[in-house]
């Protein structure tokens, strides 16, 4: 393992920026989490305002065998993220939250396959608007990862302090 102290005076701010992440990234990454849940959920509710409505309606009609009308879908999901959100940003049933979060995620990147045409102008490679929006979400999966690997107590750590 390699050295991973900073020059002269710069090593003890670095610890300290170093430790003030570790002990505030968790709660941090939870609470954008909850607050982009929360507003994109928002936006599903009311027509014409969140630019993911069309292909999301038509993903959840295909995903129910078109047991569910892409419309009553989209508002189905709409709820389902503002409860994502609110539990996120309240730190209340988090395992069911997070479980939800999971859910959703996989309904969120199945447009890639379903609508490769709309999600890409050079499959796999380029993405469209579209399909970066969906891929985005990849760094929402990782965060939700870091937040639920604290449920049951863990908690990320700093490195050794200057001089140790």
């Amino acid at each position: 393992m390699t050295d991973r102290r900073l020059p002269g005076a710069l090593d003890p701010v670095d610890y300290r920026i170093t430790r003030w992440m570790a002990r505030h990234g968790v709660l941090l990454a939870r609470l954008a989490l909850g607050i982009v849940f929360l507003w994109f959920g928002a936006l599903k509710f009311i027509p014409g305002w969140s630019p993911a409505t069309d292909l999301a309606g038509r993903t959840l009609e295909r995903l129910s065998f078109r047991l569910v009308a892409a419309d009553t879908g989209v508002f189905i999901l709409a709820g389902v993220e503002v409860l994502i959100g609110l539990g996120l940003l309240t730190g209340k049933l988090l395992r069911l939250t997070l479980l939800l979060l999971f859910v959703q995620m996989v309904g969120t990147l199945t447009p890639l396959v379903l609508f490769p045409g709309e999600t890409f102008t050079v499959v796999p490679l380029a993405p469209t608007l579209e399909g970066q929006y969906i891929i985005k979400n990849l760094v929402l999966v990782a965060a939700a990862v870091v937040v639920g690997a604290t449920v049951r107590g863990g908690y990320v750590v700093a490195g050794k302090k200057p001089n140790e």
